[in-house]
């Protein structure tokens, strides 16, 4: 069954249906200065320490009991 050539192409997709909400564009880079390039650096730092301490932690294992404790 064909339709007819008026209707064609008419109801395609998703007609009729919620449409999507637009994109927001993307932002500039920012210019980094200085100071903001040594932050930046020691926020890494301070995350790789963390994450090796984090690891060494759940390598060990439980807490020891002491002798003569219930």
């Amino acid at each position: 069954m064909q339709l007819p050539a008026d209707l064609v192409g008419e109801m395609s997709g998703k007609a009729g249906g919620k449409a999507k909400p637009l994109k927001k564009p993307k932002s500039a880079s920012k210019d980094l200065d200085d100071s903001d390039l040594e932050f930046q650096k020691k926020k890494k730092e301070e995350a790789a320490a963390l994450k090796a301490l984090k690891e060494k932690a759940a390598g060990k294992g439980g807490f020891a009991k002491v002798k003569g404790s219930k």
